[in-house]
């Protein structure tokens, strides 16, 4: 398809088509006679979810309740530690850097822990980078827990010039 055919496929399908159709009528009622217009409309405007709806896949309940693996603490707690000190041992503190080795620091975790297939599990990796000048820093996070299938993993970082805070929340997906 070239171009200029994909442009105007493109407005085709963005204009909304619509027909009307008008008959004149009479309308006769004992003793009265009235003239009356009748008008039938029809809008047809293209939906991006009925394209969406096609294409989904239903899926059976497996009625489990808890999880047939549990997460592994240890395990997430190693690799928090690995990418903190890899990523940041030899780093000194500036803002905009470390505004975004949050980002990717925060991505390497995750991918790392999706690696590991734990099943069912809804992941959330948040970590913090701060300077390290004699204050502290307090977190506090709230959230639905199920102690018997929820759990957290944490590591903090320092060097010299910086503090860094790693927390994996793994969510059982019931």
């Amino acid at each position: 398809m070239m171009t200029s055919d994909i442009a105007k496929d493109r407005k085709g399908h963005s204009l909304k088509k619509r027909e009307s159709v008008s008959s004149p009528s009479r309308k006769e009622l004992p003793g009265h006679i009235k003239d009356s217009l009748s008008t039938v409309s029809h809008m047809d405007e293209p939906s991006q979810r009925d394209g969406a709806s096609r294409l989904t896949v239903q899926v059976e309940n497996t009625y489990q309740l808890g999880p047939s693996k549990h997460f592994p603490v240890a395990i997430v707690n190693h690799i928090l530690k690995d990418v903190l000190t890899n990523s940041l041992r030899e780093e000194q503190y500036e803002p905009e850097l470390c505004r975004q080795m949050t980002k990717t620091i925060s991505e390497g975790i995750k991918a790392q822990v999706k690696g590991l297939r734990i099943p069912r599990y809804k992941l959330m990796v948040i970590v913090y980078i701060g300077q390290l000048s004699g204050q502290s820093i307090l977190v506090g996070s709230r959230c639905l827990w199920n102690p018997k299938s929820d759990n957290v993993a944490s590591y903090v970082f320092r060097n010299s010039s910086l503090f860094a805070l790693a927390n994996v929340y793994a969510v059982y997906f019931e």
